[in-house]
């Protein structure tokens, strides 16, 4: 695998909070470049599980993928990547993003104007972790004389967006370092999105790489049809959340939308065809779930992380991938 292909593990949400130090250094051990640590509403937390992995390893570099700028102020943010930044120096990827508009709103946080929402938390915590001191009011985010006592002083934490719609997507390449793009991202969306972020990167006068974070639902197994099975649970889970960007690209956003107004979760579970299995998660035998992870670095991924399904079998997917999955994505074979 060339080394400008990183290969990512997923973990939180589903995941015991007690099962990560276990799955990270399985990771570590099994050659996994990266460990990301999703944070879905009400689940495991970004941040504190994030802390929790960087101490069970040693050299694995950690992203958050991705927390709410909306749920912490950007002070708040800013104050807890600059902790884990100076105890951990050069292993952390600030991922950002509004967070599942479903879950936010449970907790009446949903912005107003999701751009710029997310314009000020990026700024706004890149500026502190340089050392400014602000006092002013946004759009969104006010701030009153407010310093961090402990800003960065080594390598700056590289901050990511994850986002999905147009516009997102040209904002993330306007004003951050990379995009992390959610579970079932097509390669048309893929190809779609990487179109808008150089958009950005153009209208912002961005130079320089800008750095691509693929999430996929991942299952491998002996059995090619049980792995994929084992995936369809949680694909369903997502897409009965509603229809995006992702599946307007895909096209298939008119039939999610009849399937969840039928029955929501279980009638998209049962409802759905073999076939978005097929194309919107990575799952199969060893052999089909390398080649299905070299088909996104192809179409312009710098990092593939495998989100595994079912969470109770983690251990035994990272190891098995460890040892018949990265090996043919290191030799080509």
């Amino acid at each position: 695998m060339p080394l400008d292909r990183a290969i990512g593990l997923v973990l939180g949400s589903a995941i015991a909070p007690s099962d990560l130090a276990s799955a990270a250094r399985t990771a570590e051990q099994g050659g996994f470049d990266e460990i990301w640590l999703a944070e879905d509403f009400f689940f495991t937390g970004g941040i504190s599980g994030a802390s929790a992995v960087l101490s069970a390893t040693e050299r694995t570099t950690v992203g958050l993928g991705v927390v709410s700028a909306m749920v912490r102020h950007p002070a708040l943010l800013a104050m807890e990547i600059s902790t884990i930044s100076a105890v951990y120096p050069g292993r952390l990827i600030a991922g950002l993003g509004l967070g599942v508009p479903a879950w936010v709103r449970q907790m009446g946080l949903h912005p107003r104007s999701p751009l710029a929402a997310m314009r000020e938390s990026v700024s706004s915590v890149r500026r502190l972790l340089a050392g400014e001191t602000l006092d002013e009011q946004g759009d969104v985010f006010d701030f009153h004389d407010v310093r961090l006592t402990y800003p960065e002083t080594a390598v700056p934490t590289p901050i990511h967006m994850g986002v999905t719609g147009p516009k997102m997507l040209r904002l993330s390449g306007e004003i951050s370092e990379g995009t992390v793009l959610s579970v079932a991202a097509g390669h048309d969306y893929v190809r779609w999105a990487r179109e808008r972020i150089d958009e950005g990167r153009l209208a912002g006068g961005r130079s320089g790489s800008h750095r691509l974070t693929v999430f996929a639902i991942y299952s491998v197994g002996d059995d090619p049809q049980q792995a994929r099975r084992a995936v369809r649970d949680s694909l369903a889970f997502y897409k009965s959340l509603g229809a995006n960007a992702l599946t307007d690209v895909y096209g298939i956003s008119k039939q999610l939308r009849g399937l969840i107004e039928r029955g929501g979760y279980q009638a998209v579970r049962d409802g759905m065809p073999d076939q978005w299995v097929e194309d919107l998660t990575i799952a199969g035998s060893p052999e089909e779930v390398a080649a299905k992870i070299e088909s996104f670095y192809e179409i312009g991924a710098d990092c593939v992380a495998l989100f595994p399904m079912p969470s109770d079998q983690v251990d035994r997917m990272v190891e098995q991938t460890g040892e018949q999955v990265l090996p043919l994505l290191r030799t080509g074979g």
